[in-house]
């Protein structure tokens, strides 16, 4: 019986990938709905063992630890079912507020390592080599911000993010800087439209983390972007509340 609380590590390892759009949002839905269907069966079956256990076992000592065994796993599995239909509920939240930018081309949604992201090209946002917004990037980020501002106890970080192709001049020595400067002038633009210095953050990425191979015009652009990352919060994670005690 010392397995049975593998089926709540099973359900913590699942993740989810998908650039949203209005045409794949059903399919995110739909996939975790499955998902959620999925768990379900996995308490059922846990609870028939438990009726098994019951009408089997003669040692009431053994019993007893199996049954908490049992109970403690359904109990994590019940509160991440509750934190996935949390994050799911977020995540519709967040598209429906970008829908007229992600039709528009200008941004799409993501979740990314379990992270939700806004990710908004950087040739829509500046000039070439530029860390300066252009008139549509300032109208943009405008809009984004009025939208994440909006969503309460949340932060978010700024990440910027480059091609490959060096560049090499007085105000940017390397792709590093470009991409801070980007991250810092969207930065400061968010906050120039309201939202709060404390839930906001830049951080610079260079090349590093391309989403294509830089092979490619086409596959370079989409590498040139800023990515809005809305910081998740952990707290609301089963077994939080040790880790804190652990790290103290």
């Amino acid at each position: 019986m010392k397995t049975l609380p593998l089926f709540a590590v099973l359900l913590a390892s699942a993740h989810l990938f998908a650039c949203v759009s209005s045409g794949t949002h059903k399919k995110t839905v739909a996939a975790l709905d499955a998902e959620r269907q999925a768990n379900e069966e996995n308490q059922k079956s846990i609870e028939a063992l438990e009726a098994q256990l019951l009408s089997t076992t003669k040692d009431r000592g053994q019993l007893k630890s199996s049954l908490d065994d049992m109970r403690k796993a359904m109990d994590e599995m019940r509160a991440r079912q509750a934190e996935q239909r949390k994050r799911l509920q977020e995540f519709s939240d967040l598209t429906k507020r970008f829908k007229r930018l992600t039709d528009a081309g200008t941004l799409s949604v993501k979740i990314i390592d379990g992270k939700m992201v806004v990710s908004l090209g950087s040739d829509v946002l500046f000039p070439a080599g530029s860390s300066l917004l252009s008139k549509e990037g300032q109208q943009a980020i405008r809009e984004v911000s009025a939208q994440l501002a909006s969503i309460p106890e949340r932060k978010f970080q700024v990440e910027g993010h480059t091609d490959n192709v060096p560049i090499k001049t007085a105000s940017f020595p390397s792709n590093w800087e470009l991409a801070s400067a980007r991250a810092i002038s969207v930065v400061k633009t968010m906050i120039d439209n309201g939202m709060p210095a404390n839930r906001v953050s830049a951080a610079s990425y260079a090349d590093i983390q391309p989403v294509n191979a830089n092979d490619s015009p086409e596959n370079r652009a989409a590498n040139r972007r800023v990515e809005i990352v809305v910081v998740p919060d952990l707290s609301s994670l089963p077994g939080y509340d040790e880790l804190q005690k652990m790290s103290n």
